[in-house]
């Protein structure tokens, strides 16, 4: 869609002048509307929103500079030009100081003309966009990023890229936390209105008693305080897009006026008895049942099929994890701005893909966010978790029967990495094995660039050792934290994994389900194994 046309109102008692002025300045840029009295012209400033107003100051029905202040208080964003002849130059100066723009003195140049009323119009056009950053500035990202590649997300732009071109109304629907707002951003961004206000409110924020007037304006003495003429959000909109967040917070009355709007594209102001003309495209998000709650009289039924007639749902992060890893990059990479590059231990970025998210890639944001904050020398560690995140997730590695060996090894090895801040010295000593040992068990599990370098936070691991049969202590001393949790070598750890997959199986090393199945090795390695480490296992 275009700019919007400069609206431009002449009001002046010689036709000669009106006919002059419509014939030189109407253009695809500038509409002019003339009227040859004040009160002509009154009745067309309360029906159409003009941005200039011309103004003769000898009309044949009132003086302009007296009609001024009721101008001015039908319509707060215009900007006023006087028309003067030659004895009128001391009035027309008092009107500026009053607050008109500028005056012009009969005869003049069309041209002249012009140029002042474009640079009139755009004082109009700044003052408009300061109100609407009001609304908006803090609402809506100004570069809207839908991060993710799942099948659900796909789906999403499909839909997108179909309606944004349009200027349907859209109705957006998810629980709260998934973006619905960044999908009103896009849709706006990629329609034809994109260069014009994306005016945003949420519903919810509006006082009860004042949602009419802020929606639709109001009239000098409408209501208690109601001091001064002003617009409400649809005219603030005028020619760009309105999102309205939190749809069904509004109450029906408000509903079926703002179905009215949608249906014929007018407004009236609080305390106005005249119909205004406005353009706007609809945006709507809830995180309601707005079917349910049409049906159960809480919401407008007809304002819902018409909303209803494009929706577009946004799935929950819990059903669509595999987007998980890609919003964390981008959190990363936004957060980690002018700050040391930071990344996920390979234990944090499990945990998030298991956690549920009920607070969705807002909360996502905000865990990832503390982890920055909370991270050293670039790494995000478990111990920077929130509390519900940690506490929700289970440890994984108090039920070692349910991996193979490898799996384990390859857990409890960076389990001790990041226990030891990343210092491999210090991590073979507690697996009790050798630097060679533990290098070339990184290189088997690739765990050179994923073990942490560092965490001086971190919690100590905690390894549950269950009681088992004929267990005996092998002959390394057993490594105790202060609260007295055994932290266990690797060989430990081996011994404790194959003596659980002997129990469960009772004995049985081969064949279907036999410890060694469980186990992910071959019988044979299994007996080796278990002949190195001093295993022995009396089968019940």
């Amino acid at each position: 869609m275009p700019a919007e046309p400069i609206q431009i109102l002449l009001i002046d008692d010689e036709e000669s002048i009106r006919r002059m002025v419509e014939k030189e300045i109407s253009d695809q840029r500038r509409i002019v509307r003339t009227a040859g009295c004040a009160r002509e012209g009154f009745d067309l400033l309360r029906k159409y929103r003009f941005d200039v107003l011309v103004l003769d100051i000898r009309l044949p029905d009132g003086n302009g500079l007296e009609l001024f202040d009721t101008f001015s208080e039908a319509a707060p964003d215009l900007e006023v030009i006087f028309i003067t002849g030659h004895g009128d130059i001391e009035s027309a100066v008092e009107a500026m100081k009053k607050g008109a723009y500028d005056f012009i003195a009969k005869p003049f140049d069309p041209s002249h003309l012009e140029l002042i009323i474009e640079k009139a119009y755009q004082r109009v056009r700044l003052r408009r966009e300061n109100r609407v950053l009001r609304y908006s500035q803090n609402e809506v990202s100004k570069a809207p990023q839908l991060i993710g590649d799942s099948q659900a997300l796909q789906h999403v732009w499909y839909l997108i890229e179909k309606v944004a071109p349009t200027d349907a109304p859209v109705l957006i629907t998810g629980e709260s936390g998934v973006g619905k707002d960044v999908v009103a951003n896009i849709i706006h961004s990629r329609s034809g209105r994109s260069q014009q206000s994306l005016v945003v409110k949420n519903c919810g924020l509006l006082q009860r008693e004042l949602v009419r007037s802020e929606l639709f304006g109001h009239c000098k003495g409408a209501f208690t305080g109601a001091t001064e003429t002003r617009d409400g959000l649809l005219a603030l909109a005028h020619g760009g897009t309105l999102f309205l967040d939190e749809i069904g917070e509004l109450s029906t009355e408000v509903q079926a006026s703002l179905l009215r709007v949608i249906e014929d594209g007018t407004i009236r102001r609080v305390g106005d008895k005249v119909e205004r003309h406005v353009n706007v495209r609809f945006l709507f998000a809830t995180n309601r049942d707005l079917a349910q709650e049409a049906r159960a009289g809480r919401f407008h039924e007809a304002l819902y099929y018409r909303i209803n007639a494009f929706q577009i749902h946004i799935p929950p992060l819990r059903d669509r994890k595999e987007d998980i890893p890609l919003l964390v990059d981008y959190f990363l990479e936004r957060l980690s701005a002018g700050k040391c590059p930071c990344r996920l231990s390979s234990q944090v970025m499990r945990r998030l893909q298991e956690y549920a998210w009920p607070g969705n890639i807002r909360e996502l944001k905000n865990v990832i966010e503390r982890g920055v904050i909370l991270s050293e020398r670039g790494v995000i560690s478990t111990n920077a978790l929130p509390g519900d995140l940690a506490d929700k997730v289970e440890p994984g590695i108090d039920k070692p029967s349910s991996s193979t060996l490898r799996e384990m090894e390859k857990l409890h090895i960076e389990r001790m990495l990041e226990r030891t801040s990343g210092n491999r010295f210090q991590a073979a000593d507690l697996l009790g094995i050798s630097m060679e040992t533990l290098c070339q068990k990184l290189l088997e599990y690739n765990l050179e660039d994923s073990s942490p370098e560092h965490s001086n936070l971190w919690s100590d691991i905690k390894v549950a050792t269950p009681p088992l049969r004929d267990h005996k202590e092998g002959e390394e001393a057993v490594l105790e934290h202060t609260d007295g949790t055994k932290l266990l070598s690797l060989d430990q750890i081996v011994v404790q994994q194959i003596r659980q997959a002997l129990e469960t199986t009772k004995g049985r090393i081969s064949g279907p389900r036999g410890a060694a199945q469980l186990l992910g090795v071959n019988p044979n390695t299994l007996r080796s194994r278990m002949r190195k480490l001093g295993i022995s296992f009396k089968s019940s």
